[in-house]
């Protein structure tokens, strides 16, 4: 694990940027960025049209980019969700715009798009009691429909309290114990000792096995566990961080006919159902709470509950789009920067419409201004280098699929994907900037390459004079936005990825998220230094190096 530069290293790296705020405590364990820089103000911005960069910047307007905005995110479009009338009227629009530039189709079947299929799942039925107590879904318990099998007549008479459910060389729950066709009750995170020791990892940084529910659930699949009930803490919590993954249909990738899931079904309960759970055997799990403190030992621990409950699953096949619009460069082609937004939004729930005029309508917008001013260069002769993709992804509130499949599935080689520019939410201010708007957050620009991180704040400092706020971009962000927007599913591939986000607001999410309160001047700025990054990363000399290749 590498770490964090010095803090006047960086500053001298960032060629006289100069880290002057909330640095918030900079940590020596962390190993990202995730300050704020403010360029230097006495240096003067490049704003002379001579400069190419400077001149095809200028063709992105607050104008323009009001127009577009003003139809993606109208009623007419319905809220864009994957998969309906209004993300196809959507993915038309974006495609005539890219064909009114010029952009060659390269898409499938000589199209703009990139077809999609999708599995549309909901629950017809989803019921659960326990000893004779009725529990509603997405109030005192979730389950996801598309990671659950139907059990329509699903009894058990018994639960088994298997701990964390790990099992790890180090650590097991499941050693010794025979748990197939079971319904087993698990916490989240890990076993420590008294003194704040992990059994797992031997040391008080948390394992693997804390940082995701997955590997959980792939075990108890594999053991051939029935049902994981996941007790949940903060049920209200999670429930709100999830909500875009509930409000509607659930989707995953593909036809439909694709091999079993690797993860077991599973439910995440409250601490009141658990506690219905455990009943009059809280003194039992309290000794046993107790030993695997001291010991490190887990004993599978029986639960005499009684539950009764229905799951019944509708799933249907569905078509969404990537569009792509594409701008081939000159001596270095076959090197290709991607610039992505996702198009998609909420849809229609009865009267009310999301229009996600901000989420993700200003990115998308921005996308296509970039791809313009980009085409009116390779018109005059001038255009780029390398090859620029402007990749307009669906699916991305449904958990990132349609870059999931992109990365997957690539048009061009990933193995010459140079970086990943992501866009997505930049026309509003969140609450610590909502007497600043020139502002933005960036994410991931040094996760990967710290050559991508500098050029980007050299880029600022010359062109846009725009505060660079790294606060989300801290490993220790509870957000997690770095592995929330499409931008993740090229890193997870090991391509530079920076992601562009102006911040949560009142109408994130909401039917208020509407054309009126974007800030088209603000919009503007931030899509005409998004440019002046995309136009240095594709015409320098040479591509941005990864990290690790610059610590050899």
């Amino acid at each position: 694990m590498l770490k964090e530069p010095k803090l006047m290293n960086l500053i001298f790296r960032a060629l006289s940027i100069i880290c002057i705020i909330g640095f918030s405590g900079k940590e020596t364990a962390a190993q990202y960025i995730s300050g704020v820089t403010i360029p230097d103000s006495s240096v003067t911005l490049n704003a002379d049209s001579s400069d190419l960069s400077v001149k095809y910047a200028n063709t992105i307007t607050a104008r323009d980019l009001f127009n577009h905005l003003n139809i993606l995110a109208s009623d007419e479009f319905e809220g864009r969700e994957t998969g309906t009338q209004g993300m196809e009227l959507a993915a038309d629009y974006i495609a005539m715009q890219f064909k009114s530039m010029g952009l060659p189709a390269v898409g499938s079947e000589n199209r703009y798009f990139q077809d999609v299929f999708f599995n549309r799942t909901s629950w017809n039925e989803n019921t659960l009691e326990i000893n004779g107590n009725t529990y509603r879904h997405l109030w005192d318990y979730v389950g996801y429909a598309t990671l659950n099998d139907d059990m329509p007549d699903f009894e058990s008479d018994e639960v088994l309290y298997l701990g964390y459910g790990i099992d790890d060389p180090n650590y097991s729950d499941y050693k010794g114990k025979n748990v197939s066709g079971r319904v087993i009750m698990i916490n989240k995170g890990e076993p420590y000792s008294a003194d704040s020791i992990s059994y797992v990892s031997g040391t008080r940084t948390p394992s693997d096995w804390s940082r995701s529910i997955w590997p959980k659930l792939e075990t108890a699949k594999a053991n051939g566990v029935r049902m994981v009930l996941i007790i949940e803490d903060n049920l209200k919590g999670f429930l709100s961080n999830n909500r875009r993954f509930l409000v509607s249909p659930s989707l995953r990738l593909g036809r439909g006919d694709e091999e079993q899931d690797r993860f077991a079904s599973h439910l995440y309960i409250s601490t009141k159902m658990a506690r219905d759970i455990i009943g009059e055997q809280d003194k039992k799990l309290k000794k046993w709470r107790k030993i695997n403190t001291k010991k490190g030992k887990s004993k599978a621990l029986g639960l005499q509950a009684k539950l009764n409950g229905s799951f019944k699953r509708n799933v249907e096949l569905i078509e969404g789009y990537n569009v792509l619009g594409y701008i081939e460069g000159t001596d270095k082609k076959d090197e290709l920067v991607v610039v992505s937004a996702h198009y998609d939004h909420l849809g229609k729930r009865a009267k009310d419409i999301y229009n996600g005029a901000d989420d993700n309508g200003s990115g998308t917008s921005s996308v296509l201004e970039i791809a313009e001013a980009l085409s009116l260069a390779k018109k005059d002769g001038k255009g780029p280098r390398r090859s620029v993709l402007c990749l307009l992804v669906t699916g991305e509130e449904k958990g990132l699929l349609g870059s999931e499949y992109y990365s997957e599935n690539p048009i061009y080689p990933l193995e010459k994907t140079m970086v990943n520019v992501n866009v997505d939410m930049i026309g509003r201010t969140d609450k610590k900037y909502n007497t600043n708007t020139n502002y933005i957050y960036v994410i991931g620009s040094d996760r990967l390459s710290t050559d991508l991180h500098y050029l980007n704040e050299q880029v600022n400092q010359d062109y846009s004079g725009l505060t660079l706020d790294y606060k989300y971009n801290s490993e220790k962000d509870p957000n997690r936005y770095y592995f929330r927007s499409d931008h993740y599913n090229f890193a997870k591939k090991g391509i530079p990825a920076i992601f562009f986000f102006s911040g949560v607001h009142e109408d994130y999410h909401r039917i208020t998220d509407t054309v009126d309160k974007i800030m088209f001047d603000k919009t503007e700025k931030v899509s005409r230094h998004i440019f002046h990054l995309i136009w240095e990363l594709a015409n320098k000399d040479e591509a941005i190096r990864l990290r690790d290749d610059l610590e050899k």
